[in-house]
Formats: C-alpha cells, structure tokens, sequence
C-alpha cells in the first residue's frame, strides 16, 4: 500500500515514518551527478561545450556548476528513455512519495506529461469526457490522437466571470450519454484554485467502466499539505500530470505523470518516448530529485506557511475594498466542492480595470510580476519561495492602484467563460482544408486553429469549434485590454485560419 507524506508525518515519531524519512532523503539522480562530477572524465561526447569550456560567455552567465553537469545520458547516469538504475531510483522515490504506483520523470513540462497522459489512454475515434476550461495541452494531444471531446461546460460564477468544477450531475449525463467514451478528465484545481468532487467523478468513472484522468498543473502541494484538497492519487484516479516546477521548487519545464495500478507502466513508457526527447537535461532531472526530497521531508511545514501568507493577504487586499480576493467562502458542495487556499486571485472588475490592466500596472510601475491577468481577475502564485513582506508590497501596490486609476466600472466584460459550439473534433479540423479570413469575417465559420490568452492557457477557439459573436467580441476585448493573444498563425490576430 502507497503512503502519503502527510500520513507518515502525522503519525511521526513511528517506525513507518523514519523509515519512510530515511528513504526520502535519498535524490540519486543529484548523488550520481555528484560521483561523476568527482570523476573528472574527459568529454568525447555531447553537448558540445564541453562542460562549459567551449562556451565560456555561457558558463560566466550560468555558472561553472550548472554547466559542469549539463551532460549526456552514459551507464553512471541511466538513460530517461529506458532508466535502469539512478533515474530509476528517482522514480520509485517519487511514486512513493507521491503515493502513486509509479511516477516518470517528465522533461517537456507538464504538456508532455498530459499528452502522454492523453495519448495512453486514447486514440483515433474514441470519446473523451472533459471540461472545456482545460489547458491547450489537452486539447493539443486530441489534434494528436484523433480522440474526439465530449465537452462538459462547467458553471461560471456570475460576479467573478470565472468557469468552476464540473457538477457531479454533469459528469452523470455526460456518462450517461456516451457509455462508450473510454475516460473522464478533471482539473484538479483549475488555475482560479477551484475543485471538482474529485473521488466521486473518479467513483462514477470507474463504474462505467472508464479512467479518470487528472491534470494536476496546479496541484503539487496538495499532495504534501494539510487540509488542502485532495490529491488525484488520494482520490484513486488512474493517471495525473504534476507540474513540480510550478508550486514544487524545480526548475521550470520540469514534471511528473503519475499512474495508478491499472495503468500498464511499459506502455506508457512507449508513449511517452514517442513525445519526449531522447536527450534528457539532468538539470532537469536532477531538480525533480531534490524538490522531490525536500517536498518529501518538509513539504507540510512549506505549505502550511504558504496558506498561512494567502490567508493573511486575502484579508489585508479585501480590507482595500474594491478587490476581491476570494477563497473558500466560493464552495458550494458540487461546482466548487474545494478550494485551493494557497491560491491569491483576485477580482479587479470593481474598481474599473480590467485584470490585465492591473497585472501590466504592477509590473510597469511597482517592478511586482504576477502570473497574470485575464479580463476580470488576476493571480499572485503563492508558494515556497515567497516572504512576507513581499505579499506587504502587493498589497501596498494594490491600494495606490485603486487610489490613483479607480473609474467607474459600467461597460466592462464580465465573462470570462465562453460555451463552445463543436462542429468537428480537434484533429479533423486542425488538418483540414482551411483560408483565412479577416476577423469580421469570420463569424458562423468553423475554427482550424487555436485563439487563447496565455496565461493561462485555455482556449476561447479551439480547431473544430463555430466561430460566434460572442467569441469574436471576446478576441476584440481582450486584445483591446492587453491580453497576450497566441495559438494563431497571424501573430497579430487580425486574421483567423477557418474550414474552407
């Protein structure tokens, strides 16, 4: 049986536990970089550097350390395609860890852990259950794969303008309707922090003979936290994608994809070898390691510090007035059935900006990067690194941005969520015939590309998807406001790729 860090640690002082923590402490991919660094073998091999001596401007920027073990796969160090010894070390301690049956070190980001996750799972003409507010990742491994949507439209909140869970009954029906879709998708949490009924989907999943999938981008902490919402692996889901780079302390482009025990891990290793390259970056792989071990050992003390900082900044931004920066007080049993504590969104609409608007003022005139801004909200990513009088700082820049820019909020958008009207699944529409046309004549056409702002990433048009008013008067607004537009072949998106 596969034990959490949080149950070793609340039963501390046991055997389990030190035994557990003795494990734990081990990062085998860093102790063999280590060997092998005290080894001072001549290099006839790649990169090309040579251990930095033959790019010396990048060894001054990144530091002789760094680029001493930037190097390739070779027997004292295992092969990421087929790892058989310290990589594969590394795994095991991260399944445990993690509570999963087996964990993959993921090296192209957590879109390639959902890809392969996707990929695995699916193919050519099989049905998906999934909210439509998932990340392009997903809608990406469909052009992919040829597996066709089923899209479950999740509620929206009618102030914030944001997409929630997905309600258990919209889950039923959509199972209900497509007793041959072969598994149902959750995000857990979306990027607002918002959660399903995560064991209950899983439960109704499983009963129909079908996986429940889990993209856990946002969703590290929640298996080494206290009273934060479930895990997917706690949950009994088959497969979950963990961006550990992004509340987990790696270094970004780093992942997991975590599998349950129905999963076949060969084959999932084959899929994954399709997708991810054959040159796995030991900087990469060696932060997984040690964020892996540190999350691991201290991961309850961490994240009890970071929900404790949310917490307290949430209550300093709403007595600003003006803002909104909501959290569980959201939860309503079903379409927001948890609530990430640890995330810092906040409502901007109420003094007259959008939140694009203040995410550009922040880093413009206070020098205060946040995750981003949409067209009603923004998001300070709180986790591990952060202090408290930086949160201080925000705070301080979010009360003279109210003083200084507030005007009066009438004629603003509100929503954030647009429903879909699918025409044609992703892969048929993305390879098809296509022209392309001006924005405004585009309306009733069919998409053949994707239209997103990033972050955070989910598509307003998605290939396969009818064009509407309503969208195009979305695509308007939020490049009026500032919002980053990509996934279109016209980088200025004056021009849309549609059917022919």
């Amino acid at each position: 049986m596969k034990h959490s860090t949080i149950e070793y640690e609340l039963g501390e002082g046991n055997s389990l536990e030190k035994q557990y923590r003795l494990k734990q402490d081990r990062a085998p991919i860093y102790e063999a970089l280590e060997r092998f660094r005290k080894m001072r073998v001549v290099p006839f091999d790649v990169p090309g550097h040579k251990r930095g001596r033959g790019n010396p401007e990048l060894t001054e920027f990144l530091g002789e350390k760094c680029v001493g073990v930037d190097v390739n796969s070779m027997k004292p160090l295992d092969n990421l395609c087929h790892p058989v010894s310290v990589i594969r070390e590394a795994e095991k301690l991260a399944a445990d860890a993690f509570g999963a049956s087996q964990a993959f070190l993921m090296v192209g980001g957590t879109t390639s852990a959902v890809q392969s996750m996707i990929l695995s799972s699916c193919k050519r003409g099989d049905k998906i259950i999934l909210p439509r507010n998932v990340h392009k990742s997903m809608i990406n491994a469909l052009v992919l794969c040829g597996a066709v949507p089923v899209y479950v439209n999740p509620d929206v909140d009618a102030r914030l303008g944001i997409s929630l869970g997905m309600k258990r009954e919209q889950v039923a029906k959509a199972i209900r309707e497509n007793p041959d879709a072969v598994a149902v998708v959750v995000n857990n949490p979306t990027y607002y922090g918002i959660c399903s009924d995560l064991r209950s989907i899983v439960r109704m999943a499983h009963e129909a003979g079908m996986l429940c999938l889990a993209d856990e981008a946002h969703g590290t902490h929640f298996y080494f936290g206290s009273g934060l919402p479930v895990s997917a692996m706690a949950a009994g889901a088959d497969m979950a994608a963990i961006s550990m780079h992004k509340s987990g302390g790696s270094l970004t482009q780093s992942s997991f994809l975590l599998i349950g025990p129905k999963i076949h891990p060969g084959y999932v290793r084959q899929i994954i070898n399709l997708n991810q390259t054959t040159s796995g970056s030991y900087l990469l792989m060696s932060s997984l390691d040690i964020s892996r071990r540190r999350l691991a050992l201290h991961g309850r003390e961490i994240f009890h510090k970071v929900v404790d900082m949310a917490e307290y900044a949430r209550q300093e931004i709403n007595n600003i007035g003006g803002y909104y920066a909501f959290g569980r007080e959201l939860m309503n049993g079903d379409s927001v059935f948890d609530f990430d504590n640890t995330k810092l969104s906040i409502h901007t609409l109420d003094i007259g900006l959008a939140g694009i608007e203040v995410y550009d003022i922040l880093r413009d005139d206070y020098d205060i990067q946040i995750e981003f801004g949409d067209i009603g909200n923004i998001l300070a990513y709180l986790s591990m690194g952060d202090r408290i009088q930086d949160l201080e700082r925000l705070v301080s820049a979010l009360a003279e941005i109210r003083r200084r820019y507030q005007k009066d909020p009438t004629g603003m958008l509100t929503q954030e969520y647009v429903e879909p009207v699918v025409v044609t699944s992703p892969q048929e529409a993305f390879y098809a015939d296509k022209v392309s046309l001006p924005l405004e004549q585009c309306e009733g056409r069919v998409c053949s590309e994707f239209v997103m702002c990033y972050p955070p990433g989910i598509p307003l048009l998605a290939p396969g998807e009818k064009i509407t008013k309503t969208v195009l008067e979305h695509i308007r607004y939020a490049k009026e406001k500032g919002c980053s537009m990509t996934g279109s072949e016209d980088p200025e998106l004056e021009h849309l790729n549609v059917l022919a």
